[in-house]
């Protein structure tokens, strides 16, 4: 039977020769080889000098020197770790250790500093360690396996495993409401800082930005931006011998590791790349509660929904403008992938589609021994049904000159409206906006008019002055004029919303477009900083829809 130890609190064979010999020994005259385990989490810190490490380590030594039976073999520390879990470093060495023979009784100073896990702490007490004859001693809790084995089989044990089970539980839950609320109110909950941050020394709940690092990212969201691939930018990293994230903390001397992977090498990986090229936390908003662990028992960590993340807005200085990470974002939805071993995307990548059925074009390139050129088809003639739709070929060098140009007229539209703006004063749109308002206001003044004369009629009425007739005439004339002013007035306020608006959206479009106003030759940044999509139809006809439209035009 092969040497086994217990996972995730089950039992498993143990070695039977250990087993055989520890029970043809004299618990009469028999040295213990002892092994004291010592715990203290988080949650403990706050219970006093009682629980702390060095504390519980006295006070198990100063029990050994009075006991003449035990023998001290080595001490287990597990600093920081839950009782939850019993996959705890030092406690699974102390079981293998046990396992080997080396090791048959074990000291604690309550069952607590064992663990706080009801159903596996019962699997180690009640059934590997007396299948193994190893002694159990929790010295606050007056348990002794061999001096009084009825304090190891009464309902106290289990019953004292159960209360420390549920105080635990009740601690992880005021636990996680506590640290949500200081989530909402946007403070930084982490032993660590995202790459590009650091923990403000003077507020631990804030971030600050970490120059060295964050230069990384905006090259990263740079680099990205200009058409180079994910795959191209980890390979631009690495050439450049630059830390990964997790290899840089621990060089600034942090305590970090991460768990999701083994030996560390320093390397970047796509992954990597990927992950900050995703992180809202770049543009000033804090992103938390992206994953939660499953229970207090378990704590295995699960990505949650979006809709459940606690985000808040600018609660620190960003380092990617919301526009790029926006525009990152786009073209990460696009899936536009760079051919084998290539650093950068095609420069249409993820751009162009059929205009007839909607699917996506695919670039080719013929070589031949005088040159080599390339073009687009359409995805559905090539890989589903020839007859399900038509090649719809254009060069690429053709569709390269058409797109520029048509780049190049919409900034001379830009120009001509940012010419005709500065031309039209500040003063004289604010005249004309007034004017609005102005006129706005007043049909609000007949609206409340008409109202109070409505008022007005019924103890005219009542009184005797007007006749029913004369007092449903009138109210129906004063109703009549309050609907005729309302609509009015609505008219007016959408006006102004209009030129408001138009005003905002002429500002966006010149501002876009005036960005690349001495364009010469069209680049990746140039197609995804103004293009939503390009439509290629038949006889080379194409249909461009850009991201910022004229406000005044047809769309």
């Amino acid at each position: 039977m092969a040497d086994t130890c217990i996972n995730g609190g089950k039992a498993v064979a143990g070695n039977d020769r250990i087993v055989e010999e520890r029970r043809g020994r004299s618990v009469q005259g028999k040295i213990w080889q002892t092994a004291l385990y010592v715990r203290l989490s988080r949650e403990d810190e706050d219970k006093g000098e009682s629980n702390s490490i060095v504390n519980q380590k006295k006070l198990l030594l100063q029990y050994m020197e009075q006991q003449e039976d035990l023998e001290l073999q080595e001490v287990y520390v597990d600093d920081g770790w839950s009782g939850t879990t019993f996959e705890r470093p030092a406690f699974q060495r102390m079981i293998r250790e046990i396992q080997r023979g080396r090791i048959d009784c074990v000291l604690v100073k309550d069952l607590s500093r064992f663990g706080r896990n009801y159903i596996d702490a019962g699997e180690y007490l009640e059934k590997m360690f007396p299948r193994m004859d190893v002694r159990f001693i929790a010295l606050n809790d007056n348990i002794d396996s061999v001096k009084d084995p009825q304090s190891m089989n009464t309902i106290l044990v289990p019953f004292r495993n159960l209360i420390n089970d549920e105080y635990c539980r009740d601690i992880s839950n005021k636990v996680r409401s506590s640290l949500d609320v200081k989530r909402k109110q946007g403070q930084h909950i982490g032993s660590f800082a995202c790459y590009g941050y650091e923990k403000d020394p003077e507020d631990r709940n804030h971030l600050v930005v970490d120059p060295e690092a964050a230069q990384v990212v905006k090259d990263i969201f740079s680099w990205y931006l200009s058409g180079m691939s994910i795959m191209g930018i980890t390979r631009e990293l690495n050439q450049l011998g630059l830390p990964n994230p997790s290899t840089y903390k621990r060089e600034k001397g942090y305590r970090y590791r991460n768990r999701q992977r083994g030996e560390n090498d320093g390397r970047w990986t796509d992954s990597s790349v990927r992950r900050i090229l995703s992180n809202r936390m770049y543009t000033g908003d804090l992103v938390q509660g992206v994953q939660k662990t499953k229970s207090y028992k378990v704590q295995i960590s699960k990505r949650q929904p979006e809709e459940k993340w606690i985000i808040v807005e600018n609660t620190h200085e960003a380092i990617v403008s919301r526009e790029n990470y926006e525009m990152v974002r786009e073209i990460m939805g696009r899936n536009g992938k760079p051919p084998g071993k290539e650093k950068k995307v095609y420069l249409f990548s993820g751009y162009l589609k059929c205009g007839d059925c909607g699917r996506g074009m695919i670039r080719k390139t013929i070589r031949q021994p005088y040159g080599e050129y390339t073009y687009y088809v359409c995805s559905t003639y090539t890989k589903r049904d020839k007859n399900a739709c038509t090649k719809h070929t254009v060069k690429s060098e053709w569709l390269e000159e058409k797109v520029l140009a048509a780049i190049r007229s919409q900034m001379e539209l830009a120009l001509d409206m940012e010419r005709a703006k500065n031309s039209m004063g500040a003063g004289e749109r604010k005249q004309e906006e007034d004017g609005i308002r102005k006129k706005a206001g007043e049909e609000e003044e007949k609206i409340r008019k008409a109202e109070t004369m409505m008022l007005e009629l019924y103890p005219d009425w009542k009184a005797g002055i007007l006749t029913r007739e004369e007092y449903l005439k009138l109210k129906e004339r004063f109703l009549r004029e309050k609907e005729e002013a309302e609509k009015r007035r609505e008219r007016l306020l959408e006006k102004l919303e209009e030129k408001e608006k138009g005003k905002e959206e002429s500002d966006l479009f010149i501002q876009q477009f005036l960005k690349f106003k001495n364009i010469k030759k069209l680049t990746r940044e140039v197609v995804v900083s103004l293009i939503h999509m390009i439509y290629i139809y038949e006889d080379k006809k194409i249909r461009i829809e850009f991201k910022y439209q004229d406000p005044y035009g047809e769309g």
